[in-house]
């Protein structure tokens, strides 16, 4: 791909038009400030051959994208290069300080408010919304359907709907697939539901803020790098296993008070924070670098305190796990006839038995 078509792309994916856009990582002209947007880019912006600030937009831990080995390890080698950090959301800035005592600042996790927003004129559903990505691990797509199975097992008549991914992957209950999805159509499902469904296992993804945006209360899981951006009357945060996140979800599909409180609460917190907030956190903090100053060290402390959620693991959540919809095969001597017969003849044969 040329420049010149890279261009092109961009201005049809993004909406803007850069007059210079280039490909590669061999000459590069100096720049007064240079960015690393992955892992791999921050040792090349380390070894530029000219004066800059070297800067490191921090999208998610990328490290937790791989698995422990070289590819682990390179990736937090990347935040040693002496680069400054402007992390995405709150965890990655205590994250970085703690770990690796390195000094960042972040900006908020924000939504357009344009787009996620109550619309008047759709009725809530007795739903949930799951964004369901199988091609990416780390928003646990199995975890989530092993949860949604228990809530379609004890509640029946509630709808879940999947979206995010043209795989339709193995679900054994019943639901719809809505693939992938343009973002007022996002918008209207998250009007639609009682409640939404995301699972981050590293950073938190934008859509919990585009659901509370949109008046959606949320359940996610109780993890460390949850607890520093999420609002505790608008989210609930479950022990990451299917049965307490099937109980959080159950939690807010019963209680219809809760839930509106719950949503209510998502889209006064998201007010304070649409997309030109976080867009304008960013552009002071590079106007400070660039002016020679280093923005104040930020103490970041977690804003969710509660515990998590926790359903104890017991008998009584078996209906809707995996063991319901995979069967062991029969390997048996008889295993060639059809199901009813061979349930006769093992009758007769365990009946003859006793009575020998």
């Amino acid at each position: 791909m040329s420049g010149s078509s890279l261009r092109k792309t961009i201005r049809q994916m993004f909406g803007f038009d850069f007059d210079d856009v280039r490909l590669g990582w061999t000459h590069v002209e100096p720049a007064e400030m240079v960015f690393a947007t992955i892992w791999y880019s921050a040792r090349f912006v380390r070894d530029l051959p000219f004066e800059t600030i070297r800067c490191y937009f921090v999208q998610d831990f990328e490290a937790q994208f791989n698995p422990m080995g070289d590819s682990y390890l390179m990736a937090e080698n990347s935040y040693r290069y002496g680069l400054y950090p402007i992390t995405i959301g709150r965890w990655m800035t205590a994250m970085l300080g703690r770990q690796f005592k390195v000094e960042s600042t972040y900006f908020d996790f924000c939504a357009d408010l344009g787009v996620y927003r109550r619309l008047p004129d759709v009725q809530r559903e007795k739903a949930i919304c799951f964004i369901y990505q199988p091609e990416k691990f780390r928003r646990c797509p199995e975890l989530g359907i092993e949860a949604l199975g228990i809530v379609k097992h004890f509640m029946p008549e509630v709808k879940i709907y999947l979206y995010g991914s043209r795989s339709a992957g193995r679900v054994w209950f019943e639901h719809e697939n809505l693939g992938l999805l343009s973002l007022e159509a996002c918008n209207r499902l998250y009007n639609r539901c009682t409640v939404g469904l995301c699972i981050s296992a590293t950073n938190p993804s934008r859509i919990p803020f585009e659901m509370m945006a949109a008046g959606l209360p949320v359940v996610e899981v109780y993890r460390e790098n949850t607890l520093y951006d999420f609002p505790e009357e608008a989210v609930l945060l479950c022990e990451p296993t299917p049965e307490s996140l099937a109980k959080g979800l159950m939690e807010r599909l019963s209680s219809q008070k809760g839930s509106e409180a719950g949503g209510q609460a998502g889209a006064r917190f998201m007010q304070a924070r649409p997309i030109e907030h976080g867009l304008e956190q960013f552009y002071s903090e590079v106007e400070m670098l660039l002016a020679g100053g280093k923005p104040p060290r930020r103490v970041v402390e977690p804003m969710y305190r509660q515990p998590g959620l926790v359903a104890e693991a017991s008998p009584q959540w078996a209906g809707g796990g995996a063991e319901t919809r995979m069967p062991l095969p029969d390997y048996g001597r008889l295993s060639f006839l059809p199901p009813a017969p061979r349930r006769v003849i093992r009758f007769l044969y365990y009946g003859l038995r006793r009575l020998l």
